[in-house]
């Protein structure tokens, strides 16, 4: 039995288990063709439809299975509610054993589109959670957007979970810092060397902290308010970079 085959009825098993009972008609085929899909992309380490239809042991030509793919993935009955976010919670259930890592980032994902997205992090790879897709050019998101993904993802994870969630400069809103901060959730975001921050009965900004330090040096300041609205109490780490 080749490593395809075995992967492939090991995914498609996983995927049977977390039905209520015994998919059938439809519904079997759709979890076929879903097995299918997550075997060809691990195993071609791609999401490009011909590339994972290289690599999926059906016994069909791979002009065939692309088009099944394109087919299922068309098809409006198939949604992220009823075919995705069941296996995220099974798996985050697992994964909330040990604290939750969380990456929030944007990217671009072709046809002129750019996606917003947040990963659950488990052994060097980055697991898909919850995305937002909008038309633009890559670019920052509003922190809006930034908020009403993060709502998202606190309504699938186990209530007990310890998150930290990371983002770089794109997510140092404090609104968004506040939003996480409620639901109990610890953030490390990267931001400005240009904002002005609140120290010691001091106000100055980051800059002028880098300008102080040598490199390879690592200053932390507890019980920092940042921006105008003086938001915090944070704890803001300095670091001389690459750079």
């Amino acid at each position: 039995m080749s490593d395809n085959l075995r992967q492939y009825r090991a995914i498609r098993d996983a995927l049977t288990q977390g039905y209520p009972g015994e998919p059938r008609g439809r519904v079997a085929r759709h979890v076929v063709t879903l097995a299918a899909l997550i075997s060809g992309i691990v195993a071609s380490k791609s999401t490009q439809l011909p590339t994972i239809a290289a690599h999926v042991p059906d016994g069909a030509q791979p002009e065939s299975r692309v088009k099944r793919f394109a087919r299922w993935l068309r098809n409006d009955h198939i949604t992220a509610e009823v075919y995705f976010l069941p296996f995220a919670e099974v798996l985050l259930t697992s994964l909330a054993l040990q604290t939750l890592v969380l990456v929030m980032d944007g990217s671009v994902v072709g046809r002129g589109c750019v996606a917003l997205m947040v990963h659950v992090m488990y052994k060097g790879r980055a697991l898909p959670l919850a995305w937002l897709v909008r038309q633009g050019k890559k670019g920052h998101f509003p922190e809006d957007l930034h908020i009403m993904l993060s709502k998202q993802v606190h309504k699938i994870l186990p209530p007990e979970a310890q998150v930290v969630l990371l983002g770089d400069g794109e997510f140092d809103g404090t609104t968004l810092q506040h939003t996480v901060q409620a639901y109990g959730w610890s953030y490390v975001v990267r931001t400005g060397s240009h904002i002005t921050v609140l120290w010691d009965g001091e106000h100055f900004r980051c800059e002028t902290v880098a300008a102080c330090i040598t490199p390879g040096t690592l200053v932390a300041l507890p019980d920092v308010r940042v921006t105008a609205a003086a938001y915090g109490p944070v704890m803001l780490l300095c670091c001389w970079a690459k750079g």
